[in-house]
């Protein structure tokens, strides 16, 4: 081939096409769109037998009280916290912690250490933690598998790397010196609400858990323990080498000061004051002890509750803390473990019926159930008698907010959240309830409730106003996990879904929180997940919002958006992101493919109007493919988020009631509401 004068290649031009060229084009394309029909009717009528299945099974799983819950599970933490308070309180029973033990053991890795999620590395907190209830429940330091573990501990530093938390722990036992411990002072109880630092900065589960830490601080107790811990320290003639000051100027600098400061004040208390502070902090733990006799509907705070006030004179038969110690039992979950069928005994973080009862609801409503639907207008029922009528922590920041939410549990009512009552009003409102007055009297409550807890950027944390505050992360004490509650994008997300459902699109906050919304957008075109993992999670949130306030399809902010769930869907056709993502953002939209993350991808893909896209048509075939046969799905991974990449958290309905939302939205539409003024 030469080339001409004129820069060409010299090449002879293209033939015109013929007419037999025009009509074997317009019978490929035909052929083309033929195929495509087929695929989509082929994927609608396997999607419409998924979700018969998945509604079948999701019936069958409601309580006759109208409520749903799956289990909850977290670490091993959890169980291993449970056998060092029984330990110390002098409350063991052996058939319990053979079962706690059995199931630690069936947690611990190959390596011998013990993840903080499923599939995640090592974690040396966990596998302290874990080493020593093994230790509790009699099995040798020299046993294979406790030598890995405790090898594994020495080599990253052993106890001293450890954080705070499992630290205190030793210390209850001797196993630590609590001069080694950052000092955490019950005359923080008396800090002014506006004061840096005071308790009210800290969000409501950091709070519940400092303020009866603050006793033990003081108390400093030593309750000797049935052996030495000499293996998991590096050298245990020096367990806890002096750490380096870091310079003045930083803020890490002028905390670690502070603390140095509080051990020096610790000396020269003032002991009726010191005396007075601890009888202020037990009347605020007494004070919020739920009905049912927990704090705050989870774990944690309980157990340090009840450690604080025994520390404080009340006995064990005290109906507060005979009360506390049995809501402890109700965390508990019992199996049986395979092949032998011996118990095991799990314990639940928390337990989530209000959050599982709503999307159950909303899932089944989706899916095509009838809205007068017996089952529906149980669940309704149910939710409306779980309604706070009574004040709580959050009139700290709104002392004039009249009450009007819902909790994440069975009993939390000082702690309603702005999450659960969005998603409860959203369930409410796909119910043809008999009583609608009734019904519209709790939405409005809620919807006023949930504006005043706006905060001044725009946006909704979950539990408090302008729960912002930098200071807390600084402590050297919080080193547990999140310890604040700002607003994030998944939570406003559904707030706004919610405001528009009910018909308050135009109102001025609820459009603040739409341009809050927008501004949060990642570059890549995802948001950041603050309650579920992580950027499909806040993605699969924020597009049905955006679309409910009418967002069109063709904005750049959902076209990026479904541009990036596009790039970042697996290869069989599903959407999976792993809990790493939190820390390093190359993990972002990356994991095994699961059935909940599937469905938050699907749900917000059918928002953006991608409903006929390839992308969509994998997905659905993905979930119609990997369902079981009683209509449920396999997910061992974490997909819910406690703290960002601290705590991570399987939530057992996540795998039934996203796949059937999405898949419902799939076959039937976009999910409908008519305005209600509020």
């Amino acid at each position: 081939m030469t080339a001409t004068t004129d820069g060409s290649t010299g090449a002879l031009p293209p033939r015109p096409p013929s007419a037999s060229d025009a009509t074997a084009e317009t019978t490929e394309h035909q052929q083309g769109a033929a195929a495509h029909d087929t695929a989509l009717r082929d994927t609608a009528n396997a999607a419409r037998r998924a979700t018969a299945r998945a509604t079948e099974l999701l019936l069958s799983q409601q309580d006759p009280a109208g409520w749903w819950k799956g289990d909850l599970d977290t670490n091993v933490t959890m169980d291993a916290e449970d056998l060092l308070l029984r330990q110390f309180l002098g409350i063991q029973d052996p058939e319990v912690t053979e079962a706690a033990a059995r199931f630690i053991r069936g947690e611990q890795r190959a390596d011998g250490t013990w993840a903080t999620f499923y599939g995640g590395p090592g974690e040396l907190s966990t596998t302290i933690e874990g080493y020593v209830a093994l230790r509790l429940a009699g099995d040798a330091p020299d046993a294979p598998h406790m030598a890995l573990a405790s090898a594994w501990v020495r080599e990253r530093g052993g106890i001293a790397a450890a954080r705070v938390f499992t630290r205190i722990w030793l210390a209850l036992f001797g196993w630590w010196k609590w001069d080694d411990l950052p000092e955490l002072p019950p005359e923080l109880i008396y800090f002014p609400k506006w004061f840096p630092l005071n308790i009210y900065d800290f969000g409501c589960w950091a709070r519940q858990t400092i303020v009866p830490l603050t006793v033990v601080s003081a108390k400093r107790p030593v309750r000797p323990a049935p052996f030495a811990l000499d293996e998991l320290h590096t050298d245990p003639r020096r367990p806890n080498p002096p750490q380096p000051l870091a310079p003045a100027t930083s803020w890490d600098g002028v905390f670690q000061r502070l603390d140095k400061a509080l051990h020096l004040y610790r000396k020269v208390a003032v002991r009726k004051l010191r005396g007075a502070a601890m009888r202020a902090a037990a009347r605020w733990i007494i004070e919020r002890q739920e009905n049912d006799g927990c704090w705050g509907g989870i774990q944690p705070p309980a157990v340090y509750s009840v450690i604080a006030l025994h520390l404080l004179g009340y006995d064990l038969d005290h109906p507060v803390l005979r009360t506390g110690l049995e809501s402890l039992d109700r965390f508990t979950v019992w199996r049986k473990d395979e092949p032998d069928g011996a118990p095991v005994r799990m314990i639940e973080a928390c337990q989530s019926p209000v959050w599982d009862t709503c999307l159950a609801t909303i899932a089944l409503a989706d899916a095509g159930l009838p809205p007068d639907h017996p089952q529906l207008v149980k669940a309704a029922d149910w939710i409306l008698a779980e309604e706070i009528d009574r004040p709580g922590d959050w009139q700290v920041r709104r002392p004039r907010l009249r009450p009007g939410g819902w909790a994440f549990e069975f009993e939390n009512d000082n702690y309603p959240d702005i999450d659960d009552t969005a998603e409860v009003v959203l369930a409410l409102r796909r119910v043809a309830h008999p009583d609608p007055r009734r019904v519209d009297a709790a939405v409005r409550r809620a919807v006023r409730w949930t504006f005043g807890m706006q905060s001044r950027n725009g946006a909704w944390g979950a539990f408090d106003a302008d729960n912002t505050s930098p200071l807390p992360d600084r402590l050297p004490f919080c080193d547990f996990g999140e310890v604040i509650d700002p607003p994030s994008a998944d939570v406003t997300a559904h707030v706004v879904e919610m405001f528009a459902d009910v018909g308050r699109t135009h109102d001025p906050r609820t459009r603040r929180g739409i341009d809050w919304l927008l501004a949060e957008q990642e570059p890549s075109g995802a948001w950041f997940g603050r309650w579920g993992t992580n950027y499909v999670y806040g993605t699969g949130s924020v597009l049905p919002a955006l679309a409910a306030a009418g967002i069109p399809g063709s904005h750049p902010a959902v076209r990026r958006a479904v541009g990036w769930l596009r790039r970042v869907q697996n290869d069989d056709g599903g959407w999976g992101e792993d809990q790493r993502s939190y820390q390093d953002k190359e993990w972002a939209g990356r994991g095994a493919s699961t059935a909940s993350q599937t469905g938050w991808a699907l749900m917000a893909l059918l928002a953006a109007g991608e409903r006929d896209s390839d992308a969509v048509r994998r997905g659905v075939r993905w979930l119609a493919g990997t369902q079981r046969e009683d209509g449920s799905w396999d997910e061992p991974y974490f997909t819910g988020t406690g703290f960002p990449w601290d705590f991570s958290i399987n939530y057992h309905l996540y795998r039934q009631v996203f796949p059937l939302t999405a898949l419902g939205r799939y076959v039937n539409g976009g999910p409908a509401g008519a305005p209600l003024g509020a």
